[in-house]
């Protein structure tokens, strides 16, 4: 027997924790756009696969090979029962989908136009996430939430949006257009439109604004996220010559003259030095 509910209304949602506010570039700033027809959404759903899987090689090899595919293609079908009342189908079907797809998308979550989840595995999207059109999730990303409220606690997601392999995007954020999140990341603050997003927790390391489109409209380009803490360790030796050199010129020409030079500190002495000294205790292999 089906338990009914009333059908939910198109409606704006917004942040229910205090202090939290949907910025101007978000996802939330405007509705989604109109659904297409069922099978109009599924076309356009298996279509985008050739574009952004070089793999991809027949119409027939996506829709019975993909679990992605699978998984976006039953969630269309779940929304609509869902908003229509139709609420425990729609849970069931779901919960049948994620046995044989291994990816869990709640009924309730909204998906834009030309969804892809590639290789489709561990991929979690909650109730209450927005997706907008063009997205693409690697495997193992989670859409969740940080509160256990009715409201809104899932993240919104603009259009254009990659996020790769394992990235945590958490809490009822928003992820402008075209937004980047580098694999494994957790992002748990809201991410203006045309950046890239690395670490844990999440920052924002460049821009893409001005970045050419390649002809298929998607980005990966994973091996030129730039190295956070590479480029920090660089920055401080980097400070670290100034200012012995400014302290070498500080000295008096007397005392320069009679004693040695400040050593500068370089990296591979600092690896040198310690290197006889851990070799030195027992057990160190």
């Amino acid at each position: 027997m089906t338990n009914r509910m009333p059908p939910q209304t198109m409606q704006r949602e917004t942040p229910t924790q205090p202090g939290i506010t949907a910025p101007r570039w978000s996802a939330s700033a405007t509705p989604l756009a109109p659904p297409l027809k069922l099978f109009a959404q599924w076309a356009e759903d298996v279509t985008c696969v050739f574009e952004r899987d070089p793999a991809a090689r027949n119409r027939f090899e996506v829709v019975t090979t993909y679990p992605g595919v699978h998984a976006i293609l039953l969630h269309r079908l779940n929304h609509r029962l869902w908003r229509r009342g139709f609420r425990y189908a729609a849970r069931w079907l779901a919960f049948f989908s994620r046995c044989c797809t291994n990816v869990d998308i709640h009924p309730g979550a909204r998906i834009g136009r030309r969804f892809f989840i590639d290789h489709g595995a561990g991929v979690v999207i909650g109730e209450t996430a927005v997706i907008g059109d063009d997205v693409t999730l690697y495997h193992g990303v989670t859409l969740g939430g940080t509160s256990w409220s009715k409201g809104r606690r899932h993240p919104r997601l603009g259009n254009g949006v990659l996020v790769g392999a394992g990235a945590k995007i958490l809490g009822p954020i928003a992820l402008g257009d075209n937004v980047r999140v580098g694999a494994n990341s957790v992002v748990v603050k809201s991410v203006p439109a045309n950046k890239t997003v690395v670490g844990i927790p999440g920052r924002v390391v460049q821009s893409r604004e001005g970045v050419a489109m390649n002809p298929s409209g998607v980005h990966l380009d994973h091996d030129r996220i730039p190295d956070v803490i590479n480029q920090t360790l660089a920055e401080l030796l980097d400070r670290i010559a100034v200012l012995e050199g400014r302290l070498e010129a500080t000295q008096p020409t007397d005392i320069r003259d009679a004693g040695a030079p400040i050593p500068k500190l370089e990296a591979v002495d600092t690896c040198a030095c310690a290197t006889p000294h851990r070799q030195s205790k027992p057990g160190f292999q």
